[in-house]
């Protein structure tokens, strides 16, 4: 009888709910957050894991890109505390800062703390919380406590308190916390999301919740959540709808991409989901190198590659030219920039190739004394760089590529090359690793390259016109990492092609305004960075493309868990 009071109670409870609306801030988006994500794009599909009773280290896949623009308020503990959190459809677990956060913990003594002592209902959980982001690992250990969103009280929510955060990622994060909104299978430690334990709570009158994000800058208004149902006056016309293809995250078959006049991409059909905790269009590498192509992006890197040669350059050859040589042919060893070089002597030639890239990249400061330089202008793509001499140490001859070979020098610069490399392993490799392992910083890595190249040259008589012009083009078709971060002239957006989504047999199309992003650059003025980043998804969850704000914000999203599918119509 007491079963059947308690069904009635919720049965009643359900009836009498109605959707609650949540209001979300839009914040700008923060350069240097989304800068690295570009430069740390394989560690955005990472693993997260509990440890304990329940969850026996399961390694589960999670999307952590954490450069959305779109927040809201929670509060968690009665009183509650308020927390500044991203709804993000990519995980499906609760987490917030805690005020027994490590005292190394940066990033914990610039935003709003958990403190259970200050709330009457927290509950001990005492499991180990446990994520691994690209630039570092998040931890902590799970709670019990209410959480309220705007009049809605959940009872006994589950999350995890950070003591540890990374502090590359969330130093400069405008958000406190994560609230996740995916399925209850990427839940760490199989804990209830949220959403769920409203809907088992009688909280919603519908398994239903939806997204409209405001798009336009001038508006004070980021847009609204709305759990438990839809507002008709988000959206125009009539939702499409495509079936969730794989519980996890908001997963769907897009049946193909279009870009105007310049061919269709995912044909046959290709995986996507709806994420709302990134701002960017992902999708395989390949593709998004040939989709910036069309629009006219031009990678971050080609233009950052370019600038270090056309400044540092020549004071690189001024370098060279003021070796001390105990020879005669020393002071004609370079003459003005538009003309040619004398011919060297072999002996000249293995001075210049013995002199040390490193020592001549310390002294015009793009290395520091270790090895690691202090020009960040150069991503982490070094890697690449050994392509310069492969590439570009030729000249041209009767309109095709030739190996520069003159009096051995190939030879030579090998020989050198190989020097520097032993040097490095004596030092532990610290001129071009940094303590982590990891690449050292880029633009010391650059100079050490041009400056080999640049010997080759200069051997070679060639000048400096045509050392620029060799290493202008060497820029310009580096493979620095694909999908990268690529930039557009702000001025030529109404000249760039409309790309199309098509879902469900229907139609989606961006604007150029749409998928490029205007960051202020914090001198008074905006770069157009294209929205498209490059990310390999291995199988068996990709390869996949992830729509996120820039497709959410144009098409009001539907996320219906109760029939397992999601909705997309044109944002009113």
């Amino acid at each position: 009888m007491r079963l059947i009071a308690l069904a009635l109670l919720a049965a009643a409870a359900v009836a009498t709910a109605a959707p609650l609306r949540l209001s979300l801030r839009k914040l700008p988006l923060v350069p240097e957050v989304h800068r690295r994500h570009h430069a740390n794009r394989t560690a955005l599909l990472t693993q997260q894991r509990v440890d304990g009773e329940g969850n026996q280290g399961t390694d589960i896949p999670i999307t952590n890109f954490m450069d959305a623009q779109y927040y809201g308020e929670i509060g968690l503990g009665t009183p509650p505390q308020k927390f500044q959190v991203i709804f993000d459809t990519g995980s499906s677990n609760l987490w917030v800062p805690s005020s027994k956060c490590s005292y190394f913990s940066i990033p914990c003594y610039l935003h709003s703390k958990y403190t259970a002592e200050k709330s009457s209902t927290y509950r001990e959980d005492g499991r180990d919380f446990d994520i691994q982001y690209g630039s570092g690992r998040l931890s902590g250990f799970l709670s019990k406590d209410t959480l309220t969103m705007g009049d809605l009280k959940v009872q006994g929510q589950i999350f995890a308190e950070a003591v540890m955060e990374p502090s590359l990622s969330f130093i400069a994060a405008r958000f406190d916390g994560i609230l996740g909104m995916g399925f209850p299978e990427i839940s760490v430690g199989k804990v209830q999301p949220p959403f769920q334990n409203m809907l088992a709570q009688g909280l919603l009158p519908e398994p239903v919740f939806s997204f409209w994000l405001n798009r336009k800058d001038e508006s004070d208004v980021g847009g609204e959540l709305v759990l438990g149902g839809v507002d008709p006056a988000h959206f125009k016309g009539e939702h499409t709808w495509v079936p969730v293809s794989r519980r996890g995250f908001w997963q769907f078959k897009m049946d193909s991409m279009e870009i105007e006049g310049s061919g269709t991409f995912c044909s046959g059909g290709c995986q996507a989901i709806a994420d709302t905790g990134t701002s960017l269009l992902v999708g395989p590498p390949e593709v998004i190198d040939e989709i910036n192509t069309a629009i006219g992006a031009e990678p971050v890197l080609v233009q950052q590659c370019k600038a270090m040669v056309h400044e540092y350059l020549p004071e690189i050859i001024k370098l060279i030219n003021n070796i001390p040589l105990h020879l005669s042919q020393a002071q004609l060893f370079l003459r003005q920039a538009t003309s040619r070089f004398t011919a060297l002597t072999p002996q000249i030639i293995k001075l210049i190739n013995n002199m040390p890239p490193l020592a001549l990249c310390q002294s015009i400061g793009l290395c520091g004394a270790s090895g690691n330089g202090d020009d960040a202008r150069v991503l982490s793509k070094s890697a690449q760089y050994r392509r310069l001499l492969k590439m570009y140490g030729s000249k041209s001859t009767g309109g095709q590529e030739a190996p520069l070979v003159v009096d051995g020098v190939q030879a030579a610069a090998e020989q050198a090359q190989q020097a520097q490399q032993g040097e490095q392993a004596q030092q532990g490799d610290h001129s071009t690793r940094g303590s982590d392992g990891g690449a050292a910083n880029d633009g010391c890595q650059m100079c050490q390259y041009v400056v080999q190249y640049v010997k080759i040259a200069l051997a070679s008589n060639e000048t400096i016109a045509q050392i620029m012009h060799n290493l202008d083009r060497a820029c310009e078709t580096f493979a620095f990492g694909s999908g990268g971060e690529a930039v557009v002239d702000c001025a030529k957006l109404h000249t760039m092609p409309s790309i199309t989504f098509n879902i469900a047999g229907k139609p989606f199309t961006l604007h150029p305004d749409q998928y490029v992003l205007k960051i202020d650059t914090g001198m008074g003025d905006a770069q157009c960075v294209s929205g498209f980043m490059g990310l390999d998804v291995p199988p068996p969850l990709g390869p996949l493309w992830i729509l996120g704000d820039m497709f959410i914000g144009p098409y009001h999203t539907v996320f219906d868990y109760g029939n397992e599918r999601v909705g997309f119509a044109p944002a009113a």
